[in-house]
């Protein structure tokens, strides 16, 4: 595999070209540091995410890690799987920095400077939470719409909120509101979803003043008042006459921006061509939608989420994107949006749901080496017999968060990357080895590895992890492993997720968040838009 320095990434970064730039790291040590327009996709998570994020095997692809070894291990991986074009940052993360370019914190980087540009360009209004109670306490003619999906919004929220995620906003918003003087308050859990969201509903060219709360849900803790948590309440399906004034709205939006659309023909056309090209094909509707039909060879990716997050989403630069919904009014919206952030090739889908060859389901999985799934499988029901006979260790793949969050009893966390260190950790060589992980996808890449080098145990895998485990109704435990704490560093801990410090991080999280216009403006990789005609660098 051939290594490219860092001057050489930089010119092919400012290019023009498609390119993958993929960080092998931990999303830990990601976080802490990489270079903006790089892609997390954890060495111990490569099968599962690669693909999906990077569907062409002659894309070119440039990985990156601390200089030490992870990219030549992904590589060869790659290469196994059919990748032809895989190059390596040659001295790591460290050699960007020595050439005086600029390394970021943090994740979903160039999402969140995006959201500081638009406030700054747009002056986007916004409130602070402050302002906010004190008009809730006197009850005034005033709506708060919470961007964010249903799972954010039931952890923590405004009191009296209602979800209605960044894309449905437009979408939904008729049915909402009735009166132009109620005053519409959007709200995240930071900054970037509040600022797009209130923004989508101003160019949409609404009657109601609209306001992005300030820091959102943040601000709020931060000002000292209580949030809501386990709420339900959610935006209304939308009626016909609420579909048609949104209709009305998308409209301005589609003219403005110069949204460009394609049918079913033309989609089949890039499809042949996806050889040569990357096409991200983007379901934008809610997920529950999606599952009840979908076009095949679509992944689902709510609109707001894919501008809050558009890496976990697209791992290719340069890619043609095509968006697809139902009624074309949150594709456009996410559109909107996506050309402004620097996307050249973004398209509608005109009626790519009225077919009858719609998938029914979760999306289509894009595995990698699913030939490599050796390991005998034990079911929940087994594992739960045997535990009661027989000494069993059990062994948790999945990252510290999530391990932290629940797990089976007894069980320990351990990293796919250091899965040797079950040997040295497990009571006896005689014992049997149960490896899971959240679904069990991960746990099997391990447990194969495990194996080849130690063929004589007894390992096993547990079909369907943890969550079957959950499912069966079986109870698990909370709380970080004690072999490694809540120091583990294998993730990004969100500030409403840390143990302690939580207002502290919280207030250093915003202020990273203003900070980024800055600083994406000293790096040159990327150039956002305030409209479709006029390019202007961040400022």
């Amino acid at each position: 595999m051939r290594s490219v320095s860092a001057a050489t990434l930089k010119e092919q970064l400012t290019g023009g070209e498609e390119f993958a730039l993929v960080d092998v790291r931990e999303e830990g040590a990601y976080a802490r540091s990489h270079l903006l327009l790089s892609v997390s996709i954890p060495l111990d998570r490569l099968e599962v995410l690669f693909a999906g994020l990077v569907p062409r095997r002659s894309t070119l692809i440039v990985l990156c890690d601390d200089n030490d070894g992870w990219t030549l291990i992904a590589g060869n991986r790659l290469k196994e799987f059919g990748y032809s074009s895989v190059s390596y940052l040659k001295g790591g993360i460290q050699s960007w920095s020595d050439a005086g370019y600029e390394l970021f914190s943090g994740v979903n980087v160039p999402s969140k400077a995006f959201g500081e540009f638009i406030e700054h360009e747009y002056r986007t209004p916004h409130l602070p939470a402050q302002a906010l109670k004190e008009k809730i306490d006197a009850n005034e003619n005033i709506v708060v719409l919470d961007s964010r999906p249903l799972h954010e919004f039931r952890k923590m929220t405004i009191p009296g909120a209602i979800c209605c995620p960044g894309a449905e906003l437009v979408y939904r918003l008729p049915d909402l509101v009735s009166d132009p003087q109620t005053l519409v308050v959007v709200n995240c859990a930071g900054r970037t979803r509040s600022i797009i969201g209130a923004q989508s509903l101003i160019n949409a060219g609404i009657a109601n003043r609209v306001t992005a709360l300030k820091d959102g849900t943040m601000g709020w803790h931060l000002a000292g008042y209580t949030l809501e948590n386990g709420s339900e309440r959610s935006a209304p399906e939308i009626s016909t006459a609420g579909l048609e004034k949104s209709q009305e709205y998308v409209e301005k939006v589609r003219q403005r921006f110069q949204i460009r659309t394609i049918n079913c023909q033309q989609l089949k056309l890039l499809r042949e061509a996806s050889t040569e090209r990357s096409l991200f094909l983007l379901d934008v509707r809610s997920p529950q939608e999606f599952h009840q039909g979908h076009m095949p060879g679509s992944k689902s990716a709510p609109g707001g989420q894919l501008v809050q997050a558009t890496d976990e989403y697209v791992g290719v630069r340069n890619a043609q994107l095509v968006l697809i919904d139902d009624t074309g009014v949150r594709a456009t919206m996410t559109a909107s949006w996506l050309t402004q952030m620097g996307w050249r090739e973004v398209y509608v889908l005109e009626d790519g749901l009225s077919g009858d060859s719609l998938r029914i389901g979760p999306e289509t999985s894009r595995l990698l080496g699913a030939d490599k799934l050796v390991a005998a499988m034990i079911t929940v029901a087994a594992l739960e017999g045997r535990r009661a006979k027989e000494e069993i260790e059990v062994f948790d793949v999945a990252n510290s968060l999530v391990f932290r969050d629940g797990h089976l009893p007894g069980a320990h966390r351990i990293s796919r990357t250091d899965i040797s260190e079950i040997a040295s950790r497990a009571a006896s060589w005689d014992s049997t080895v149960v490896i899971t992980s959240s679904d069990g996808t991960i746990a099997g890449f391990a447990a194969a590895e495990l194996l080849s080098s130690e063929p004589h145990r007894q390992i096993l895998v547990l079909q369907g992890g943890t969550h079957a485990w959950q499912e069966a109704g079986h109870p698990i435990e909370q709380g970080a492993d004690p072999y490694d704490g809540e120091s583990a560093g294998d993730v990004w801990y969100r500030p409403y997720e840390r143990a302690d410090a939580v207002e502290a991080a919280m207030q250093a999280y915003l202020d990273w968040e203003v900070d980024l216009v800055d600083q994406v403006a000293r790096d040159g990789t990327v150039m956002f838009q305030k409209n479709t005609n006029a390019t202007e660098k961040v400022t």
